[in-house]
């Protein structure tokens, strides 16, 4: 194939997914050209699976990205149908907002957005192979015979290298939604060093909404006051779609359990590893055999089109199969299939060869992000690509990597246990991976990152001037909660209402807050209320401190113990078999993830408290023979 110089940039991104958006968008925005190479304009931001951004865990990533200048909240703000707070009944820890997309407007409004950017070039072409020099990154080279020099490129390749779809008895290389597939970089890939791996995912059939009963089922309805995603977002209203949720029969048990042995995923023709927790119907039966149905939410891709989306029923079934299944579901005896359900496998990297900045270990200038680390989900693949796109700007610039650790941010949770635990299967984030997940609230989201991301150079001065506004109302409001008081006289007759304890003696409105009963509106209702305006967003952002201060000190505290281990830092050429007392297991697994401090290490699987202990004393003796201090 000849070849020709096509151009020289500061960064090539390879792939226009969530993470390629993300990854592009901060390296553009940071003030460096950058290039972004996608083999089709039609698939950015392609939500390819489920219409929805957000959820349990994935919420407080969204939230977080938008903290730090990203563009994913911004873009849902635009483009969504639906917006629900879920979890509103627990903590707020787990609380979690989630919102329905236009599908179609969250890809134009992306695109638009990027087109947009004066830093970055769009290409629509397919990336074959990495140009590198004693495994030095300098480009990349695509399938028209360009070759594109770059100080550093950045991986974002999606679910698209080596793709392959199954439906039933029926298998063909194609992405998602009938796009092409990348053939040939994965061999690049491998003759770099890396080691790649093959994991599975899948998406339910797509229904003609006038196919559909929705009367015998129940209607879901977006939140009546909707709480946007982007700190930069204000008073969204729009006229949302409902959801609707429905069961699944034994019926459908029967018809699946009877074709079993023609499912991509149980007759051997798919070996890769999937989602726990998103399993197919197949498993769900299989596992759960003594369950007679399953909950499905139906979702409308947008609001111009009349395809509906079937969250809860991926599947790998031979399509006549998938017809006849879904017309055993409640209100879809007579549905039509627009688009039928698939598994798809695809290459991905083994993540423990990643750097905690995503660097590639052995392979220099050379990032990545997304599906291809071994994650699933967009709001996870976002998360990556800005940490990405950030930490390429910072190695190229000669500057400390920007690493958030997981007492910092649900991003710090993901990026540490995907390098330093690794992944079996498509790594999901949740709430319950993060051990400090009261502190890291979505509602705390720019109070903790915002300040960073300005630093960084991707904050606008117009947001860190909105961050500092509400830092100030926050801290003003809280403080008048302390000072100002109220009387047995002017609450004791709401609180005989809520069937709830009177107060004997005035007591501040901090500590009435307090009370499990006693809300804000409340407060309002009484006429203790703020003079001046105050944002819904402060309100809850001071009930939360209020209520669950205790807990929230008890956690700092916490935090605290864990920062001690995180600060004390370990070179990353240190040779472990060089040091005695370390197990062998323990010498492998630290030569092979090198992490960057102790706490690090003591999350490595294989890696004792003894072996802990070992590495302490060494950092002790080091810092005695040096004179220094390891700690930061």
């Amino acid at each position: 194939m000849k070849r020709y110089r096509a151009g020289e940039y500061d960064f090539v991104v390879v792939g226009a997914g969530h993470a390629g958006c993300e990854a592009s968008l901060a390296t553009a925005r940071m003030g460096y050209k950058t290039l972004m190479v996608t083999m089709s304009l039609d698939s950015i931001a392609l939500l390819a699976c489920n219409p929805s951004i957000g959820g349990t865990g994935k919420g407080q990533l969204v939230k977080e990205i938008d903290a730090l200048g990203g563009e994913m909240g911004v873009n849902i703000d635009k483009t969504f149908i639906q917006s629900r707070m879920l979890n509103t009944a627990k903590g707020p820890a787990v609380h979690s907002l989630r919102t329905q997309a236009d599908k179609f407007k969250y890809h134009e409004e992306m695109k638009r957005t990027l087109e947009n950017e004066p830093n970055i070039d769009l290409v629509m072409d397919e990336v074959v192979d990495i140009i590198a020099e004693d495994n030095i990154v300098k480009g990349v080279v695509t399938k028209l015979g360009c070759e594109y020099y770059a100080k550093a490129v950045i991986l974002a390749t999606g679910v698209y290298l080596n793709s392959k779809i199954h439906i039933g008895e029926i298998s063909f290389n194609e992405g998602p939604n009938a796009l092409g597939y990348a053939k040939n970089l994965t061999e690049s890939l491998v003759n770099l060093g890396l080691r790649m791996r093959r994991f599975k995912t899948g998406t339910p059939a797509r229904v003609h909404r006038d196919s559909i009963d929705f009367s015998v089922m129940e209607i879901q309805d977006g939140d009546e006051k909707i709480t946007p995603f982007s700190f930069m977002s204000d008073n969204l209203q729009i006229n949302q779609e409902p959801c609707y949720l429905t069961r699944t029969t034994e019926n459908t048990k029967e018809v699946i359990m009877n074709n079993l042995n023609r499912s991509a995923m149980y007759s051997g023709e798919i070996d890769s590893t999937g989602a726990r927790y998103c399993p197919s119907i197949e498993d769900k039966v299989v596992r759960f055999s003594d369950k007679t149905s399953h909950q499905l939410f139906i979702e409308p891709e947008g609001s111009d089109t009349k395809e509906m989306y079937v969250q809860g029923i991926s599947t790998s079934l031979p399509y006549e199969i998938q017809v006849e299944m879904y017309r055993t579901i409640k209100g879809f005896e007579n549905c039509k299939i627009m688009r039928p359900a698939y598994a798809i496998e695809y290459d991905c990297v083994d993540p423990t060869q990643l750097k905690i900045n995503l660097e590639i270990k052995g392979v220099e200038n050379l990032f990545s992000a997304g599906q291809f680390n071994g994650t699933s989900g967009y709001e996870e693949a976002a998360s990556q690509g800005l940490m990405a796109g950030i930490n390429a700007v910072r190695k190229i610039e000669g500057k400390e990597p920007f690493i958030l650790d997981r007492s910092e941010a649900y991003i710090g949770v993901l990026l540490d246990d995907l390098v330093t635990k690794g992944t079996n299967e498509p790594y999901r984030i949740m709430t319950s991976r993060a051990e400090y997940r009261l502190y890291l609230r979505q509602d705390n989201a720019d109070m903790r990152l915002t300040e960073k991301g300005y630093e960084i150079g991707l904050v606008t001065e117009e947001r860190y001037k909105r961050f500092l506004n509400k830092k100030d109302q926050v801290q003003q409001e809280f403080d008048r909660l302390k000072s100002e008081r109220v009387t047995p006289k002017d609450v004791n007759d709401q609180l005989e209402k809520l069937n709830a304890s009177p107060i004997k003696v005035g007591i501040s409105l901090y500590e009435f807050l307090k009370r499990p009963e006693v809300t804000y509106a409340l407060i309002e209702m009484i006429g203790k209320g703020p003079e001046y305006k105050v944002s819904n967003e402060v309100k809850n952002q001071c009930e939360v401190m209020t209520k669950y201060e205790g807990y929230i000190d008890k956690q700092l505290k916490q935090i605290d113990q864990f920062k001690k281990l995180e600060n004390k830092k370990l070179d990353e050429n240190l040779n472990y078999s060089s040091i005695d007392g370390l197990k062998i297991e323990a010498r492998q697994k630290l030569d092979e993830i090198k992490p960057i401090s102790i706490g690090q290490a003591s999350r490595i699987s294989g890696v004792s408290p003894a072996d802990i202990s070992v590495l302490l004393i060494y950092l002790e003796q080091m810092k005695k023979t040096r004179g220094g201090n390891n700690e930061q």
